[in-house]
């Protein structure tokens, strides 16, 4: 089963928290964490991230708070896992060198496995965070749509 990471699913319940705020409105990790029922340290962390990578601008102080400044139409989810997760590896095989592994020299899936590894890469790279945010909550509908972006992963 292929799974977003949970650091992922932290950063797209922030940003469509955000996003619907007036622009120049700060939010907090604990107005998200409240809100949403979601961890605070590793929200809070994620929301840091986001802006060392100038998604997002973080004010101090008591009243401080983040608010987005990079327009999420540019920023794709293959952008937010390899910023807070590192690039994309679909097995542990993949996460050092090939011949790290102790049966790289006669394994048959290396190969598939690299090329499967680019092509769900090229499709993270396809979708914006913006159409994720704005997305539907209507599970039919999601499910759906879901099916369709993914059915590009299996054809040629």
């Amino acid at each position: 089963m292929f799974k977003i990471n949970k650091k992922i699913g932290y950063a797209l319940i922030a940003l469509k928290h955000m996003s619907g705020k007036k622009p120049g409105q700060l939010t907090s990790a604990k107005e998200i964490c409240d809100a949403y029922k979601v961890p605070f340290d590793p929200t809070a962390r994620t929301l840091q991230i986001m802006t060392q990578h100038g998604i997002l601008h973080a004010e101090q102080g008591a009243h401080g708070g983040y608010q987005i400044i990079k327009n999420l139409e540019r920023v794709t989810l293959k952008d937010l896992n390899d910023i807070l997760v590192g690039p994309l590896k679909i097995t542990s095989c993949l996460t050092g060198k090939p011949l790290s592994c102790p049966s790289a020299e006669n394994c048959l899936m290396i190969s598939p496995l690299l090329a499967l590894n680019e092509r769900v890469s090229k499709f993270l790279d396809q979708i914006q965070i913006s159409s994720l945010i704005k997305a539907e909550t209507n599970p039919r509908s999601i499910s759906s749509s879901l099916q369709k972006e993914l059915s590009c992963i299996t054809e040629g």
